[in-house]
């Protein structure tokens, strides 16, 4: 149980994270030059609609502001906690249409896979000097898997926070859009990018080798599953971005709500009921894009009950979707194009790992 003095501290991280987020947050539409984005997915399944209003959709628009962009398949990821890579080439492709679909563009965002970039993993030497086994352990998902895993953790599972790192700074990242939950991660990178550099110092005596990211905090509300709980793969309670408006229907059909016919907003005494209501919301947008009032869409279904709160998601939801399936199943026909685009993203977030590698060799004196 944590302590009431843990909880304050760490309210105030997240307060103080969330004032400079807010500060990025606002720049980025003055000044998008400025700034250098890194997100990513592990591909272990398919993407849903929880990605989808999570991270994704969030992605498209930094992307349009005109921030440089890089988005990293996190292939590596996927055996630090497993004993194969399982559908991996299928889960690549799959995420490849999706991000094309959703409008993620690649001329503008580099897509790329960790296991093409030796240049990226290279990094993990230095980096892995900077870090002890204590601050390891510390790392909340690495402190999840420890105490929840009956399997013995792999070297891969505990450096996990410096491969993150290194995704990140590879290309000079300085800015990456998380939830609260993350922010551990985001500082581990910001303290091996300050401890590289007084460490082993820098090619330009004016700057770094390294900047310190900032945390983009995501103001996305928390979509949760068909089930009312986490929305996840495993849990069979989500709806893939792919699946067609009949497969779509027949879940939410299925999706758990609660006895009382009469429909209300109340997401703390009705989370089911609330997150599809949420989810319509979503979908409804207008004019001016912005998500409609879940509130009042519970208002105008009343005693239309949790049928017609369904029937009301299915078509939002969707027509919402429509032109990205469509798009989807037009890009995920052409696997030629998919690996193509993918190769072309590898190449040049390649050239971006060699070059970083490079002034990383330079400051460390190891250019021979």
């Amino acid at each position: 149980m944590t302590n009431p003095d843990e909880t304050g501290s760490n309210e105030a991280t997240v307060a103080r994270s969330q004032q400079r987020s807010d500060k990025v947050e606002a720049d980025l539409a003055v000044h998008p030059q400025r700034w250098r984005l890194l997100t990513g997915d592990r591909p272990t399944g398919k993407l849903h609609i929880g990605h989808y209003f999570g991270s994704l959709a969030n992605r498209v628009r930094l992307q349009n502001l005109g921030l440089d962009s890089y988005l990293v398949i996190a292939d590596y990821q996927v055996i630090y906690d497993r004993d194969g890579v399982g559908e991996l080439q299928d889960n690549v492709m799959s995420a490849m249409a999706d991000y094309l679909a959703i409008g993620i563009d690649p001329a503008r965002t580099t897509i790329f896979t960790h296991s093409a970039l030796p240049g990226l993993n290279q990094l993990m030497l230095p980096f892995l000097s900077l870090v002890t086994d204590a601050e390891l352990r510390r790392n909340p998902t690495v402190k999840d898997e420890l105490a929840t895993s009956d399997r013995p953790m792999s070297g891969l599972m505990l450096t996990f926070p410096v491969h993150q790192a290194a995704d990140i700074l590879f290309c000079k990242a300085n800015v990456v859009p998380v939830g609260t939950d993350q922010l551990p991660h985001i500082e581990q990178t910001r303290v091996i990018a300050r401890r590289f550099d007084e460490r082993y110092g820098r090619v330009d005596p004016e700057h770094p080798v390294f900047p310190e990211p900032e945390a983009l905090l995501s103001a996305t509300p928390h979509v949760l599953g068909l089930d009312g709980t986490k929305m996840s793969k495993s849990r069979g309670n989500t709806i893939e971005i792919g699946m067609s408006a009949d497969e779509t229907a027949k879940l939410i059909r299925k999706a758990k709500t609660d006895a009382e016919r009469h429909i209300t907003y109340d997401p703390q005494n009705r989370p089911e009921v609330s997150n599809l209501l949420l989810l319509t919301a979503l979908c409804e947008r207008g004019q001016d894009g912005e998500v409609a009032d879940p509130a009042l869409i519970a208002e105008e279904i009343g005693d239309g009950g949790s049928g017609t709160l369904k029937k009301r998601l299915t078509a939002s939801l969707n027509e919402y979707f429509a032109p990205m399936r469509a798009r989807r199943a037009e890009v995920a026909a052409d696997e030629g194009y998919l690996r193509q685009v993918l190769r072309e993203g590898n190449e040049r977030a390649g050239a971006v790992a060699d070059q970083t590698l490079h002034e990383v060799r330079e400051a460390m004196r190891m250019i021979y």
